[in-house]
């Protein structure tokens, strides 16, 4: 049996009704769930996925183009690189909560496939492909602006959270230490998943996922100058 797969929740949340929900659902399928329920004739989100990363591709460029009319051709790219890249994608993924809606084969249910930067970031830019195809590259590009382009100065920071991070402790929290705990590890040696929590001082400022400690630190670090910020930064 074909597990039951909540499309109308999904479209709730990316603010978009599909004509086609095969396509919703094709973009949320997984290779290991296909691979394990080809009887019922099951399409992967591969093929959505390619398509979604050329759509976003040209919707970041053209937001950028316009939104920044005075930054080099050089500096466009590094910025867009930063936006579309992996880990900035399933940050996204993970604010629309995609992996809950993840079809996924059992093997990856039990290996934390849902909370894989790789898997859920796909899975966004699949989306974006299903949204393309389905309803035109108006209400794609309506969708990437939405739940990608967004908190970009945000974003802009996120390869050095870190660093970036430690010099607002300094500056505003001179008495204050930085540590990050590991609060979760699961999966098997060759696909783990980490949790991690920063804390300033006593208090936890952020938290971040990651196939490594050293990638859910930096998700933490990013979360938690959003939080210094002003905004929530959460453990989602």
């Amino acid at each position: 049996m074909m597990e039951e797969f909540n499309a109308a929740e999904l479209e709730k949340r990316i603010g978009y009704t599909f004509h086609n929900k095969k396509m919703l659902k094709q973009a949320m399928c997984h290779s290991s769930y296909a691979n394990e329920h080809r009887v019922e004739g099951l399409h992967d989100n591969e093929r959505l996925e390619f398509l979604g990363d050329a759509v976003l591709e040209v919707a970041s460029s053209d937001f950028l183009y316009h939104q920044y009319p005075d930054m080099p051709e050089g500096k466009l790219t590094r910025l867009r690189a930063s936006i579309v890249c992996e880990p900035t994608l399933a940050l996204c993924a993970r604010e629309l909560d995609l992996g809950s809606f993840l079809l996924l084969g059992k093997g990856e249910v039990h290996t934390g496939g849902r909370y894989r930067n790789s898997i859920i970031s796909d899975a966004m830019e699949a989306l974006i492909g299903a949204i393309y195809l389905d309803g035109g590259f108006a209400n794609a590009k309506e969708f990437v602006q939405r739940f990608v382009l967004t908190d970009i100065e945000h974003k802009k920071l996120f390869y050095d959270s870190k660093t970036i991070l430690q010099e607002i402790v300094q500056r505003d929290f001179k008495k204050e230490e930085i540590k990050y705990v590991v609060t979760g590890e699961d999966g098997p040696d060759h696909a783990k998943h980490f949790t991690v929590e920063v804390h300033i001082g006593s208090e936890t400022a952020g938290c971040g996922h990651g196939s490594t400690k050293k990638a859910a630190e930096q998700e933490a670090a990013y979360r938690a100058i959003i939080g210094l910020k002003g905004k929530s930064a959460g453990c989602i």
